[in-house]
């Protein structure tokens, strides 16, 4: 893996404008525009950011929410912080290595046996397809 940037100057160099907006200052794509909502691919899914490895695809499923959702993280890759923000208590969700936001995450929704929905912004991620 390459060094990651220091600063956010650099950050901004590394990552396109849309892609900054969301990794480095936690904005969040419109709902059902994101590449990877209704992927299907298998594949592993990155940080768009720094690049480590954070969702197998077998832990995508179709929540209809507007946004990729996966049911578990790989163990280590993603953090979890309170969130306050827009009048509500939510949990953010981080990458582990280049703290770059991915999204939120949401408990006890029954989607699936996991109960657990990692909501995550398209732009956050990058997926890897399997051979």
């Amino acid at each position: 893996m390459t060094e990651l940037p220091k600063t956010e100057d650099e950050w901004r160099v590394r990552l396109s404008p849309a892609e900054f907006r969301v990794l480095r200052q936690a904005a969040t794509e419109r709902p059902f525009t994101g590449e990877y909502v209704d992927t299907k691919t298998a594949g592993m899914y990155r940080c768009r950011a720094c690049g480590i490895e954070l969702f197998d695809s077998n832990a995508k499923f179709d929540s209809d929410c507007g946004w990729p959702s996966f049911d578990q993280a790989l163990p280590g890759r993603v953090k979890e912080i309170e969130d306050r923000s827009h009048g509500m208590v939510r949990t953010e969700i981080r990458c582990a290595r280049c703290d770059s936001h991915l999204g939120h995450v949401f408990r006890g929704e029954r989607y699936t046996p996991e109960d657990t929905r990692h909501c995550v912004n398209s732009l956050s991620i990058r997926l890897e397809p399997r051979d």
